[in-house]
């Protein structure tokens, strides 16, 4: 529940790092976030509808976005961010969830799980929108299908060095293939939808 009395002044949202700083910081996965940016190309027709939300004078205008760089969810994410603030023209900040405890504590996913990245929604003055969490409903369920069993693989009794090196090659061919680039299509059009639903 997102807290009446924010943390997130505007004092302190203005304190976030620019991606580009965010990208100098991190000591992991620099390639991973390097190859979804690269990866990721916002449909006009979402350029389009983000727009016409920001024209809203009760529209987006800030974006804030949470996350480390050890997360998948992250390094897939926060680059789609990146690029729907370039198409847009929407102000993005970013924040390391593990410094901003506070931060954080307003956007637990059931209330409970620090999940990131989370990326929220204000107006130009401030005021709070909507905001998402983790990875887009899509995800979720073909997880189930994909993921889940790949990972019910690699956590069997004593597998042997060659299924874990193969493992690890599925799983890096499927970051690499059409479904992930599908997710990162579907977190814009779902932040549009959630968007569509306070602002009309």
């Amino acid at each position: 529940m997102v807290s009446a009395e924010s943390v997130v002044t505007p004092e302190r949202y203005a304190k976030g790092m620019t991606y580009a700083e965010y990208l100098a910081s991190i000591e992991r996965n620099q390639k991973r976030f390097e190859e979804n940016y690269a990866g990721t190309q916002i449909a006009a027709a979402d350029i389009a509808a983000f727009k016409a939300l920001m024209a809203n004078p009760n529209g987006p205008a800030e974006m804030m976005v949470i996350g480390e760089d050890w997360c998948p969810d992250v390094f897939r994410g926060m680059p789609v961010f990146a690029k729907l603030a370039e198409a847009t023209g929407i102000d993005m900040r970013v924040f390391k969830r593990d410094e901003n405890k506070d931060i954080i504590g307003e956007f637990l996913k059931d209330g409970e799980h620090e999940s990131i990245p989370v990326t929220v929604f204000y107006t130009k003055d401030h005021h709070y929108i909507a905001h998402f969490i983790e990875r887009p409903v899509l995800a979720n369920e073909e997880m189930r299908t994909i993921l889940v069993p790949m990972y019910q693989r690699a956590r069997k009794a004593d597998p042997t060095p060659e299924e874990k090196e193969a493992i690890k090659q599925e799983y890096i061919a499927f970051q690499n293939g059409p479904v992930w680039a599908n997710w990162r299509d579907e977190t814009v059009r779902e932040c549009i939808r959630l968007i569509e639903a306070k602002v009309g």
